[in-house]
């Protein structure tokens, strides 16, 4: 019979580096505080900062950003993000050293308690959280308006709950400071909001790291239209997989392969179905524009282009 993940007092790594060893925070002198703490993973995503944290950090009690080897400044950039906001006190920026394997196939071949692993570098980074309920966000995951008022509304209720939240997000694919496109035609819909419990912690799966969940538990869906995901069209956006053409191979990676079509097709000049162009009024940037105003203003339900994808998701 195997040992469940959470069980004990923490986890050691195989490379014997104990500064970086891992202490369950429920185990910690003090215990869990009420309340809801995200944790961003973050490797060069200076530019995405300062519209990803302000939202954020008035939304949760506590907003943690792991530094895994950035050398774009995202570290000031989260700093002044947080400064600007006014808000610098809710905003922890740790760093993480060490390489950690990119998804697919080097992480597979990556032991799970090697300090390069997926798995062990979420749950590395997920210790450090003293609030009884965490946000898996991601670097480039930005609140709209109405986004930012429902994850507070939210973040100051679920603190002693064991529920699991799932979020769509949409991919914002940007050209420059004032054209963007918009995704609706993929709701990708997945679990970032769990409880801090030894039941949800951080496991290998076949191509990332996967949180682990009891039997029984409590699920719900947020609506469409709270939080766009950044992807710029000048940049490596797909650098954290090992191999882009897994995409096409496996139904796990159905919502990479959308992304990769759609941001090949806007490079090549093609605006594929189901995707919008947004062009901001003059002044102002195009993320604030679609987060602030236009995806407010919407119309739901979003139309689906990909009805197979649909299908493996909670409908929102």
């Amino acid at each position: 019979m195997s040992i469940p993940i959470g069980s004990g007092r923490g986890l050691s790594n195989l490379e014997g580096h104990t500064d970086f060893d891992i202490v369950w925070p429920w185990n910690r002198e003090g215990g869990l505080r009420r309340g809801a703490t995200a944790v961003l993973r973050v490797k060069n995503e200076a530019p995405s900062m300062r519209f990803v944290l302000p939202p954020l950090l008035r939304a949760c009690d506590h907003v943690l950003v792991v530094d895994n080897g950035s050398d774009d400044g995202t570290g000031e950039a989260a700093r002044a993000a947080a400064a600007d906001a006014g808000l610098p006190d809710r905003l922890t920026l740790a760093e993480y050293p060490f390489s950690v394997a990119r998804a697919g196939a080097e992480h597979l071949a990556v032991n799970e308690r090697s300090v390069h692993s997926l798995a062990y570098f979420y749950n590395w980074c997920f210790s450090h959280v003293r609030t009884r309920y965490s946000w898996k966000w991601d670097g480039d995951m930005v609140l709209t308006t109405e986004g930012e008022v429902s994850l507070a509304d939210l973040s100051w209720q679920i603190g002693m709950t064991d529920a699991v939240v799932r979020i769509p997000r949409h991919g914002l694919y940007i050209k420059d400071d004032t054209t963007a496109y918009l995704d609706l035609g993929l709701r990708n819909i997945e679990e970032w909001g769990f409880p801090m419990s030894p039941d949800f912690v951080y496991s290998k799966a076949p191509e990332w790291e996967i949180r682990t969940t009891p039997e029984t538990f409590r699920m719900f869906a947020l609506p469409q239209g709270l939080v766009v995901e950044l992807k710029y069209l000048d940049g490596d956006e797909f650098a954290h997989w090992t191999d882009p053409a897994s995409f096409a191979t496996s139904i796990r990676n159905r919502r990479k392969r959308r992304e990769w079509t759609v941001f090949n097709a806007l490079n090549n000049g093609e605006v594929p179905e189901g995707v919008t162009e947004i062009v901001a009024p003059a002044g102002v940037h195009v993320v604030d524009h679609v987060t602030h105003a236009w995806l407010p203003r919407a119309p739901r339900p979003f139309a689906v282009d990909d009805p197979d994808h649909a299908k493996l998701h909670l409908r929102a």
